[in-house]
């Protein structure tokens, strides 16, 4: 980590050194709203566009979080999440690792000054050209979870090492349950460890994820006895130790959630892997840093009265950014970004983003005060699966949103 602090540390990281950082105070009494202040200065200053505003000291509060609860486990964060470079770059100075997807992440994380040993190609099912890339750059750990998968690694970089992906108990509490696409189940794991014998490819270890968005914490405890599980076959096979073990991701930063999961993952390390001290933890975090660490505000352009109901138009919506309304559950509580009149009257009122298609609808029924073109509504936690997802639809494009850099104290 470089630097006398960890905010100075970001503060000088790539992806973020060269861009302006505006500091402003957190209200302790409001620390859910306390990036206010600055929006209604930036919406005064003539922005005329939806933007962003990242907080890099929640990214710092959430990385000390981390290190106090799993000083064991490396953060690898989960790019998809949110390839903000300035959010990489952050992460990357904190003494962050990177779960990659894909070579563009590869190449995002890389053109920050990474190193390859901190890169987990954490895909089971790659295209071919995307692991010959990965053999050039020297990005040398992946993902599998198929006899396929191990053919491709031989044919397209033989001197990679691989991660079992095995499917951890069923979590039906997640958002999204990635169990149904990817994971060996437990009839499949010694044969995928043979497989990978006689290609000759090494397995550094065990990789699960109990899926997106839940809030149960005791699935973590399954996932890692089946781990230990899948080590203790590899040691029966006569394969080489295994080093590595990923707990995959899941983390929620809200609430208690978080320490609950650590303690849960601390205490079945302990019991299942306490006679291995060489093992390497690691882990996939990737809305844990980026969900609460993003603040959208989105401009008014449109307005229409039906009686009581009042129908506003925004320049973002599920098309762009607000897509993790439908891909991620998204639960969008919009506020007036003004200043709240006493006694101010409410009214029942739809938002809809600024597409053509009525499927663009970002909340109804909603009650809101009385506002105006050019007025601005905000959206708490959008960090997660929200930027990234975004698409071009309409012309109205992912690209049009700035988002501004600052840091609370």
């Amino acid at each position: 980590m470089v630097g006398s602090s960890p905010m100075q540390a970001v503060l000088v990281a790539p992806g973020v050194k060269d861009k302006q950082v505006l500091p402003y105070k957190r209200d302790a009494l409001m620390e859910k709203h306390a990036a206010v202040s600055l929006m209604r200065s930036i919406a005064g200053s003539g922005v005329r566009s939806a933007f962003y505003v990242l907080d890099l000291a929640r990214v710092v509060d959430l990385y000390m979080r981390w290190r106090r609860a799993l000083p064991d486990v490396r953060a690898y964060y989960a790019v998809k999440c949110n390839p903000e470079p300035a959010l990489l770059g952050a992460l990357a100075a904190l003494g962050a690792g990177f779960d990659c997807a894909s070579r563009r992440e590869i190449e995002a994380v890389l053109a920050l000054g990474v190193e390859q040993g901190s890169i987990v190609y954490a895909n089971p099912c790659k295209p071919e050209e995307h692991i010959e890339y990965a053999a050039q750059v020297g990005v040398n750990l992946t993902t599998y979870d198929s006899e396929e998968e191990v053919a491709k690694v031989k044919r397209c970089h033989p001197g990679c090492e691989l991660i079992l992906r095995i499917k951890g108990p069923d979590n039906g509490d997640a958002k999204v349950d990635l169990g149904t696409k990817y994971g060996a189940h437990a009839d499949e794991v010694v044969p995928l460890l043979r497989a990978a014998q006689r290609a000759g490819l090494g397995v550094a270890g065990v990789s699960f994820h109990i899926g997106s968005g839940g809030t149960r914490t005791d699935v973590y405890r399954g996932a890692i006895e089946a781990a230990r599980a899948a080590f203790d076959a590899a040691a029966a096979l006569g394969m080489p130790a295994m080093r590595v073990l990923d707990v995959g991701g899941g983390f929620m930063a809200g609430g208690t959630t978080f320490e609950e999961a650590a303690a849960v993952i601390r205490d079945a390390l302990a019991e299942h892997f306490g006679d291995l001290p060489c093992v390497e933890v690691i882990g996939e975090p990737g809305r844990y840093f980026a969900e609460t660490a993003f603040t959208l505000a989105a401009r008014v352009i449109g307005k229409r009265t039906r009686g009581e109901v009042r129908e506003y138009w925004i320049d973002d919506g599920l098309y762009g950014s607000l897509n993790c309304v439908l891909m991620d559950d998204y639960v969008p509580r919009p506020r007036p970004l003004a200043a709240p009149s006493t006694g101010e009257e409410t009214y029942t009122s739809t938002v809809f983003g600024p597409t053509g298609d009525s499927l663009d609808t970002v909340v109804t029924g909603y009650r809101l005060p009385e506002m105006s073109v050019g007025d601005w509504l905000v959206f708490d936690d959008m960090g997660a699966y929200s930027i990234g997802s975004g698409s071009h639809f309409n012309g109205f494009s992912m690209s049009d949103l700035t988002i501004f850099l600052a840091y609370s104290s």
